[in-house]
């Protein structure tokens, strides 16, 4: 009997253990994030063998450790120092394959891949960088400090290639400023010749030297004066005789945003130096050819580029600049990528950027002459963007299939898809077609096949395809709907993929790379007390929106709704993104505060809106010259669908989010105020002209010349339409959407006579926040604004 007691006892004591495990607070979802268990992260494959390294926590220790496993043995092992010290990231092959050349510390090393034989090619105290083979493999071409080297694989001899100086100074020993000398300093030149003995010695042993290699036809190598530029894409021709580079001018009377940091271990307020503000002054990129043959340099001549005079269609809007930019006849400002040459070294093709980035051009380099000749223009009267298009360095996803034909992505269709296109000729083919987006697109080793990302079967499910260059139906190769990030062998026979699901986390699986082989999981990361709880998985579903357009949304409906039948809704950042899909959101905090809201009874809804990725060009441009137009209808009507669909109380609508999702959510409280009966602007742009230059520029062109964008854009000035209840939450030292914006709207607000906000600062945190406690101030915050606004 006393067994039998202390059994019911001891199952009694750890019943409420169990109920608080299955039980969701915001002290418990804000904490640390380990107590979910850390998912491993960045994996990525060893070069010449069949190991796979990734990013793991499951000690949840203070940091996160390198594991790898092999195709052989899927158990994952911590990495030992010098496993972790061998590990190389960035490398290149030569042409056969089976050596690779790379950077170490500063130095460069060779790799035989068959037998793991490494050599040291280089020791010294500068840093050299960017190795490359040469075509024949002879020789390897890399760069120290701003020159190319070149150096013999069978002598080890180095040779420089290319001498950049700055000004006519520059170079000299104890140099210390670049230009042309004024009378004052040929005076002091002068008179250090006379004065010091030294100093003739040298300048005559110079010029014996010198009068020495004109004799034997030695000559030495041409200074190229890039003063005051940065110097950037230094590289040469296959056969060596063109050196391009690009210089950059530093943009003058720009005047950069301060951020005061007001908790510091000084004691004293900090100044942390920001960002400049969106139309500010930007650098100008010029393209330079050094032909060796010829000892001349030129510029690559822009002013023959298709379209370059062409004004973007808002002008219309503002005639009179309209007419005097046309009067000017002034050809816009471009950026040319880094040159690219096919492997025989007999072409060459650029990307060319406009700086209001309405046209992307691919453009064949004839090096000789420094002419552009057109094989593509996308021009969109938006902004150029999507998957594989980008603008690092103005090029995106681009490459040579042989030596006539290159591959790229482009948005000419509505949707990011690839495309071949004759170098010479000019005549293109479309390979992919339909609703859906390429990323993430790579060419086979062998060139027979691109490997790539889309999300071919439903915007919200990712696969990994192959497609033969020729083109044809893509073959889907991974078959775990949700989310999989993909990483191809270097031999191309595995696939490391990191895959979740709407309701589970990211974990690692390893597959051979064939269709429907099977994924073994390699990594288990959640913990028991994770796992308790059984996490919902939304219904994602698409509504018609006023304008007749599929909108994505995932809805969480509560078994048991309040009496007052609330619903929330979230607003996802960045307005570029994709949260309504199958994978695990990266707002995890926001998905699991979601679970804790539909405990509580209310209906919570998530919108893909207009502007967010994955849909294609014309839903991420709908927000063009206007943030908070179609982005926010789209919350008004999904509000609706909730009213008539989900039987949701009209009165009792609330809204929340972070950055963009702030912003809208301020839009959605001063222009919408019937709608929505509280919200909660967490970190929140107020006023789109003092954000950044290469985010917003894009959007909604520049305040100067566009301000009609900016007013209908902006919060701030429409902050008298506040109706119902809002709360707003920032960080002190925000060095992205800065403190500044939110205390600018305050101001507004407290002029209005405003009584129905209120403010929560947050010292010590910056944009994403950091510290736990900061997260669980902020959601106690929000819950309680729901929980007395929503339930009336």
């Amino acid at each position: 009997m006393l067994k039998k007691l202390l059994s019911i006892a001891f199952i009694g004591a750890y019943l409420p253990i169990y109920a608080q495990q299955g039980t969701l607070t915001v002290e418990k979802i804000m904490r640390d994030p380990k107590w979910m268990g850390i998912s491993p992260s960045g994996a990525f494959w060893d070069v010449g063998s069949n190991k796979l390294f990734f990013s793991w926590n499951p000690e949840a220790a203070e940091t996160a450790s390198l594991y790898y496993v092999t195709t052989s043995n899927h158990t994952p092992e911590q990495a030992s120092d010098p496993e972790r010290q061998g590990v190389i990231r960035q490398y290149s092959y030569d042409k056969s394959r089976s050596r690779i050349v790379f950077e170490r510390a500063g130095d460069i090393y060779i790799r035989e891949l068959k037998s793991g034989n490494e050599s040291q090619l280089t020791k010294t105290v500068s840093r050299e960088s960017n190795p490359l083979f040469t075509n024949d493999g002879q020789y390897i071409i890399f760069q120290q400090g701003d020159d190319l080297f070149r150096l013999s694989l069978s002598g080890r001899e180095w040779e420089q290639l290319t001498h950049f100086s700055r000004g006519d100074n520059m170079g000299r020993r104890g140099s210390g400023r670049a230009g042309k000398l004024n009378e004052q300093d040929k005076w002091l030149q002068t008179d250090q010749l006379e004065l010091f003995d030294v100093l003739k010695v040298r300048k005559r042993r110079d010029s014996i030297r010198t009068a020495d290699r004109e004799n034997t036809g030695e000559h030495p190598l041409r200074a190229l004066d890039i003063g005051d530029a940065m110097l950037s894409a230094q590289q040469l021709s296959p056969d060596g005789r063109y050196l391009t580079y690009l210089l950059t001018k530093r943009a003058e009377g720009n005047r950069n945003t301060i951020v005061p940091n007001y908790v510091t271990e000084s004691g004293y307020t900090e100044d942390i130096p920001g960002r400049t503000k969106v139309g500010n002054a930007l650098p100008v990129s010029h393209a330079y050819i050094y032909d060796q043959q010829r000892d001349t340099v030129y510029e690559v001549d822009t002013k023959t580029i298709p379209g370059i005079k062409d004004l973007p269609d808002y002008l219309a809007d503002y005639p009179d600049r309209k007419a005097k930019l046309q009067g000017e006849n002034n050809d816009r400002q471009v950026s040319i990528g880094q040159v690219s040459w096919n492997e025989s070294g007999t072409a060459a093709c650029v990307v060319v950027t406009s700086a209001d980035n309405k046209d992307r051009w691919i453009m064949r380099l004839d090096a000789e002459t420094g002419t552009l000749h057109l094989v593509d223009r996308q021009r969109d009267e938006a902004w150029i963007a999507g998957p594989g298009i980008g603008r690092s360095w103005g090029t995106g996803n681009i490459g040579w299939l042989d030596d006539t034909f290159i591959y790229f992505q482009s948005e000419a269709s509505g949707y990011s898809h690839i495309y071949t296109a004759n170098i010479r000729t000019g005549e293109k083919r479309q390979l992919t077609e339909g609703k859906w987006e390429v990323s993430d697109l790579q060419l086979a080793a062998d060139k027979q096949y691109f490997y790539f990302t889309a999300n071919k079967k439903h915007p919200g499910i990712t696969h990994f395809y192959r497609l033969p260059i020729q083109g044809g139906d893509p073959v889907q190769v991974t078959h775990m709907d949700g989310g999989s990030e993909t990483v191809l062998s270097p031999d191309e026979k595995w696939l490391a993929i990191r895959y979740s699901y709407s309701n589970k986390p990211w974990e690692l699986y390893l597959q051979e790379n064939k269709p429907g082989a099977k994924a073994t999981k390699i990594t288990e990361s959640l913990t028991e007390e994770f796992k308790a709880y059984a996490w919902r998985e939304p219904e994602v579903i698409s509504f018609k929106n006023r304008f007749g357009d599929d909108v994505y949304a995932r809805v969480y409906q509560p078994a048991n709704p309040k009496p007052s039948r609330p619903a929330v809704v979230f607003v996802h950042g960045a307005g570029y993104l994709q949260n309504v899909h199958y994978w695990w959101s990266q707002y995890s905090r926001e998905y699991m505060f979601h679970n804790l809201l539909v405990d509580k009874g209310y209906t919570v809804l998530d919108i893909d809106y207009t502007g967010s990725s994955g849909y294609g060009r014309d839903h991420r441009t709908g927000i063009y010259r206007h943030m908070g137009g179609k982005d926010l209808s789209d919350h008004v009507d999904g509000v609706k669908l909730l009213v008539e669909k989900y039987g949701v109380n009209p009165k009792n609508v609330g809204l929340y989010g972070g950055s963009y999702g702030g912003f809208i959510t301020l839009m959605a409280m001063f222009n919408e105020p019937d709608v929505f009966a509280a919200g909660a602007a967490l970190r929140s742009v107020t006023d789109w002209a003092h954000y950044n230059h290469g985010y917003t520029a894009n959007i909604l062109n520049e305040p100067a010349d566009d301000p009609i964008a900016y007013q209908q854009s902006s919060p701030i000035y429409f902050a008298d339409g506040l109706k119902g209840y809002l709360l707003m939450c920032h960080g002190m030292v925000d060095v992205n959407v800065h403190f500044q914006d939110i205390v600018r709207v305050s101001q507004r607000l407290i002029e209005l006579g405003k009584d129905n906000w209120e403010l929560a600062v947050y010292p010590v945190e910056d944009h994403g926040f950091v510290e736990p406690s900061s997260w669980t101030d902020e959601y106690k915050r929000i819950l309680k604004l729901f929980e007395e606004r929503l339930n009336n």
